[in-house]
């Protein structure tokens, strides 16, 4: 079974860091283990000069891992960017969710967080809303002057959205907890 993977949508600025951060402790209060992926236009670095693994980099190695006793971290040259699925699939099959910050242009299923404070319309409308597979919007705009023709939740309705999540991605909660049969 895929790992289901959500994209965080919206226009710079609007908060999907933010939102993401109020939602991840949520899920995880539900009994869910999530990853998270921030995409990333432009070309980065997590190395730093002069330490070893970036140093094994400069000598020549393709993928450089670090490990400790209680987290890993791997630094792979790839030809091309990965695919969302792909990128589930390799590194995150053991998670029951991925969050990805971004992606819009994906054909992953989104949440779009939107501030009509900062913009004047969203990413997302009854126009685009199926095309982009629009699942929800986040704003603090609920009186709707943009309806996107999805679920809309409030900026700090982190715990309803996580609750919405846990219910069409995994089925059912009970009690706060995952039934063992789900997992």
């Amino acid at each position: 079974m895929s790992v289901p993977v959500i994209c965080i949508v919206g226009k710079k600025k609007s908060g999907k860091t933010t939102f993401i951060e109020k939602l991840l402790p949520e899920l995880a209060a539900l009994g869910l283990s999530v990853g998270t992926v921030k995409h990333d236009a432009h070309s980065f670095e997590m190395d730093r000069e002069g330490k070893d693994s970036w140093r094994h980099r400069q000598a020549g190695a393709a993928t450089v891992a670090v490990s400790s006793p209680t987290q890993v971290a791997v630094i792979k040259s790839v030809d091309r960017e990965m695919w969302l699925p792909e990128l589930a699939e390799t590194f995150f099959a053991d998670r029951h969710l991925v969050l990805a910050e971004g992606y819009f242009r994906s054909d992953m299923p989104k949440i779009e967080v939107f501030r009509a404070e900062a913009h004047a319309e969203p990413l997302c409308g009854p126009h685009n809303s199926g095309e982009k597979r629009l699942l929800a919007m986040v704003t603090d705009d609920l009186a709707g002057s943009a309806d996107p023709g999805v679920p809309v939740f409030g900026l700090d309705e982190a715990p309803q959205v996580a609750a919405w999540i846990a219910r069409r991605f995994h089925g059912w909660v009970q009690s706060g907890l995952w039934s063992a049969e789900r997992d």
